[in-house]
């Protein structure tokens, strides 16, 4: 794979970044996941503004332009000729001396990278994160940071129990968001979702899915999980289905109808 280090093109194999980057000894950075299908990246703009976004709420400028990032992207499809990938934009605050402290002075660190894009996702069993939890309270469950440690911990926690996702709480014990996704249940007939509030993300397909079908943000509880008769998970790939939480079939166990609708809308 080709990808993009600061604006220069270089295997991965031969990509060198500097052991002293805060983006690798602090997590201390953002990142965008992009689909791109047949050329054309719908939230491109919106990426873009979430990364802004999130380099605001770390105190990080990036001087390149909106439309240097996309000529950038553009190189690295170019590159490695495909127009079906999964491009991921991190930026990092650069080098750093140890401590914590930032420097006055930075010179961010920009990668861009392209995957193949997955398969359309099969049907998810997930179970409850019981490890770890989401702190809504924290400015970092609204951007996309490089910290991941604890979506990491309750992957780990699904992993051990053979299932593909895990639902995080928050401290309240309410319903925030899965490791990489957003949430939705229908209960009642009614399409619900986290509220931002509550440490969901404010993802890309989220924000659509509520235009398209109408969803109500608000506090979803853990009990709701058990009224639920259709759920699913959304992110920069699509909507993927859950059909069981843990051994319990959520509703008759299939991919429901809205959320087979959805799947084709977003």
């Amino acid at each position: 794979m080709i990808l993009s280090l600061n604006g220069v093109l270089c295997e991965e194999d031969t990509a060198r970044i500097d052991p002293r980057d805060r983006g690798f000894t602090l997590g201390d950075g953002v990142f965008e996941t992009i689909a791109v299908r047949n050329g054309a990246a719908p939230r491109l703009v919106a990426h873009l503004a979430r990364l802004r976004d999130g380099l605001q709420v770390i105190g990080l400028a990036l001087e390149q332009s909106d439309q240097d990032l996309v000529d950038r992207m553009n190189d690295v499809l170019a590159a490695n000729d495909t127009t079906n990938a999964v491009l991921r934009l991190t930026v990092s605050r650069g080098v750093g001396q140890r401590g914590i402290a930032v420097p006055a002075t930075v010179s961010p660190t920009v990668v861009i990278t392209a995957n193949p894009l997955p398969p359309f996702p099969t049907p998810a069993r997930v179970t409850i994160a019981a490890s770890t939890c989401r702190n809504e309270k924290s400015p970092l469950s609204r951007i996309k940071s490089l910290g991941y440690l604890d979506n990491i911990v309750a992957r780990r926690e699904a992993d051990a129990r053979g299932v593909d996702d895990a639902i995080m709480l928050n401290t309240r014990g309410d319903i925030a968001c899965a490791t990489v996704a957003n949430v939705f249940l229908l209960v009642d007939g009614g399409l619900i979702t986290p509220r931002v509030e509550d440490g969901a993300l404010p993802g890309l397909a989220r924000a659509d899915v509520i235009t398209l079908a109408r969803a109500e943000e608000r506090t979803v509880s853990r009990d709701e999980l058990n009224r639920a008769s259709e759920m699913f998970l959304t992110n920069a790939l699509g909507v993927r289905p859950v059909t069981h939480i843990d051994n319990a079939p959520v509703g008759d166990g299939e991919p429901g109808l809205i959320t087979q609708l959805l799947a084709t809308r977003v």
